[in-house]
């Protein structure tokens, strides 16, 4: 087994893996918890989720140094499916789901989940990102998040007003150990030591939370974990499969499927401008999710998606291998294993605590205010509307809304949907002219070209004949752009001012 994993690491890299895979293992623990209790679901089946996606996922992942396991994007929808049908229907559910994304990668539609609209995509997160925050300030004062996002939105000032210091409780310890693990992670992030910048806040804040409440045996609700992990995998039994006569439980299965695979896709995207090696195989990484995902509901455990927290963190440790994301997995497996005990002593505010964060970090002001600067008030309004709906009323109505919204941003370009991509490469330069309307429409097609573009030579990208172009083909050039601006190559634009002014981000 050893000399298999090394075989993973070639060229010097074993060092800087084994050190990565350590920084992701500490990052990765909290949130697996954390996620699993935000999802409704006991804390162990965020951990299977984690061990799944760092050793199995990790093997045949088609983005090597991108980190899978349950994800905060998913935690909103897993939570209303568990309290409406019961834990027991996800695993079917998730070996469906699991189905639908290998199928998906074999059928190369890859490309089809980055047309997207990014400002579907992070007005979803956004939502999602609110609804956690809503949803954990609950866990914050020992209680149980409520069925809905706006019960819970109006449930807070209740939790508040009760508080007293007079009178402390399990409450008001929790309370305290949520502000002591906040607290802590946003000072380690603003002061921490360029020498310590990879020990991860969370670990800190809840490795303090844990030892002030061991100290003081405080009367706070603490995780609770089983003594042995094989314990917490609910086997498939007589009839697994039958639930999925269910309509509803196959409408979820296809919103956990599209939900995941979109996520993971941009997140791998994310990771790619992140680091210049081996870039994602979109495909496969498809097919690696689906065969981790079906896993995950055999297992009885959440669904996984590539996550952008653990991914990046793993790029700045210095991980240059798959290595690195599968010994994160088998860190954990070990932890779990043979320190349950030490899990039982986290109180649950400690992570409710970090999934404040994690939420609130998600509700990303900053990339409205950039769709709205650089591409007006429609990809602006898609994003506002998506956040609300995913906030007011549920996670797939909010998104295909926004996707039907997406669509009003064709009228437009209605004369004429075709794109026609000239190329003409040479030793020393590749010439690339676009002629038409690029939109989401012919996006997996206008980026399959670009990206076999020949990395090296100079080159010039003509949109003289490109009448119009939409935000999300937009987006996809300015990523395209940067990624070879940053490998080192060079990128020259010709065309109308007003088309350059419409991708001149690009080049900045």
């Amino acid at each position: 087994m050893i000399s298999a994993l090394k075989g993973l690491a070639q060229g010097g890299t074993l060092t800087r893996d084994f050190t990565a895979s350590i920084v992701v293992f500490l990052v990765a623990m909290p949130l697996c918890m954390g996620i699993a209790i935000a999802s409704g679901v006991p804390p162990e089946k965020g951990l299977i989720t984690g061990i799944i996606g760092g050793i199995v996922v990790g093997l045949i992942a088609g983005s090597p140094l991108q980190v899978s396991g349950p994800a905060a994007g998913l935690a909103v929808i897993v939570f209303e499916f568990v309290r409406t049908h019961g834990l027991e229907a996800l695993g079917p559910v998730l070996v469906l789901a699991g189905i639908i994304q290998l199928i998906a990668g074999m059928a190369r539609m890859g490309g089809f989940f980055r047309s997207i609209s990014p400002a579907v995509v992070h007005g979803m997160l956004a939502g999602i990102g609110a609804l956690i925050v809503i949803g954990q300030f609950h866990i914050l004062f020992d209680s149980r998040p409520l069925s809905s996002g706006l019960e819970n939105l109006a449930a807070m000032p209740g939790r508040v007003l009760g508080i007293s210091p007079f009178n402390l409780r399990s409450a008001e310890f929790a309370l305290f150990i949520g502000v002591v693990t906040i607290g802590v992670m946003l000072a380690w992030e603003k002061w921490r030591p360029a020498s310590l910048k990879l020990v991860p806040g969370a670990l800190l804040g809840v490795g303090a939370a844990t030892l002030i409440a061991w100290l003081g045996q405080l009367d706070v609700t603490r995780v609770d974990v089983p003594a042995s992990i094989m314990g917490a995998i609910d086997t498939p039994g007589p009839g697994f499969l039958g639930a999925l006569t269910n309509p509803a439980l196959l409408v979820a299965a296809v919103a956990i499927a599209f939900i995941a695979s979109a996520e993971t896709l941009l997140s791998a995207a994310a990771v790619d401008r992140m680091h210049d090696g081996v870039r994602t195989e979109y495909n496969k990484e498809l097919r690696a999710q689906g065969v981790g995902n079906l896993l995950c509901g055999l297992a009885g455990a959440l669904p996984m998606t590539g996550v952008i927290v653990r991914s990046s963190a793993n790029v700045q440790a210095g991980g240059k291998t798959r290595l690195s994301t599968i010994l994160h997995g088998i860190w954990i497996l070990g932890f779990v294993a043979l320190l349950p005990a030490l899990l039982r002593e986290i109180p649950m505010a400690a992570l409710g605590g970090v999934l404040v964060i994690t939420g609130w970090r998600l509700v990303s002001l900053s990339h409205v205010r950039h769709l709205f600067a650089n591409y007006g008030l429609l990809p602006a309004a898609i994003w506002a509307v998506t956040f609300i709906l995913v906030v007011t009323t549920d996670l797939l109505t909010g998104v295909l809304v926004g996707l039907g919204l997406s669509v009003v941003e064709l009228i437009q370009h209605r004369k004429s949907l075709r794109l026609k991509i000239e190329e003409d490469h040479a030793e020393d330069e590749s010439r690339v002219r676009l002629q038409g309307s690029a939109t989401f429409v012919s996006l997996t097609r206008l980026t399959e070209r670009l990206e076999r573009i020949p990395h090296g030579p100079v080159v010039h990208l003509d949109v003289h004949r490109l009448d119009g172009v939409d935000h999300t083909s937009a987006e996809m050039i300015r990523e395209w752009v940067a990624r070879r601006l940053s490998a080192g190559q060079k990128v020259l634009l010709a065309g109308p001012q007003a088309m350059l002014a419409r991708l001149a981000h690009a080049t900045h």
